[in-house]
């Protein structure tokens, strides 16, 4: 049995997400059933982690096994590619690997970055790729706020309801916060996220940069840990997966 990383690099907005799901087309299922036809094998892929609707992956890590040594990788990423491309997925590598590495398990780091575009007109270039937010942002009030979310802290206030972590405690390595012209890019930087952890903190972040709280009220809302008084989380289009670090 040999073992491989691949990474994925996909747009979201016509799946249902990563895990294959009862209804809709997954990126799992859709990278899954090209493998198996090429490699003439039953594939099973295994994701870093899951991606939910809407959200896109930079560099998505996954893993599979197969019974004998691939021979051509090249080959193989252009053939996958060939059948890939057109549903907007592309295969950016496959790594043979030691048979304990686990995309999920191995993973030391996951970087994730959210996208707004902060001026009065929309995009039509990077429709459903970014968040459009009129209102000017407070991006020095945006900084200070996400100073408050680094750290290990309960993060029961941006979990989602139907989250199935076992515990609400995580820890946020690093935010960084930029601006150039009109974007505005968040990265965020974890071992492991809850359920929409990182759609929750940006919702939170924009009505802080909106001015709608300040920074008291922020940490508040923190500190209570009451999904009723959190800001709606950020559209699922403006969230990336970047990398996952081993």
């Amino acid at each position: 049995m040999y073992r491989y990383q691949i990474l994925i690099e996909y747009v979201g907005t016509s799946f249902v997400g990563w895990q294959i799901q009862k209804k809709g087309n997954s990126i799992q299922k859709t990278v899954q059933s090209a493998l198996s036809k090429l490699l003439k094998q039953k594939i099973i892929l295994y994701g870093s982690g899951r991606t939910d609707a809407g959200v896109h992956a930079l560099e998505q890590s996954a893993h599979f096994d197969v019974k004998n040594k691939i021979q051509n990788i090249d080959k193989i990423i252009k053939s996958l590619n060939f059948f890939l491309n057109n549903k907007m997925i592309s295969i950016i590598n496959i790594k043979k690997k030691k048979i304990n590495f686990h995309a999920r398990h191995s993973a030391k780091e996951r970087i994730y970055i959210y996208l707004i575009q902060n001026r009065l007109s929309p995009s039509t270039v990077n429709k459903d790729r970014e968040w459009h937010i009129r209102k000017k942002l407070d991006i020095n009030l945006i900084k200070k706020g996400s100073k408050k979310l680094i750290g290990t802290h309960d993060f029961s206030t941006f979990r989602a309801s139907n989250c199935g972590a076992k515990s609400p405690v995580r820890t946020i390595n690093e935010i960084i916060v930029s601006k150039s012209n009109n974007r505005i890019k968040l990265k965020f930087k974890s071992k492991s996220f809850l359920k929409n952890q990182v759609r929750s903190m940006v919702g939170c972040l924009k009505y802080l940069g909106e001015k709608k709280w300040n920074l008291k009220k922020f940490e508040n809302i923190i500190i209570k840990k009451d999904r009723k008084k959190v800001a709606p989380p950020a559209p699922a289009y403006g969230l990336y997966l970047e990398k996952i670090i081993y």
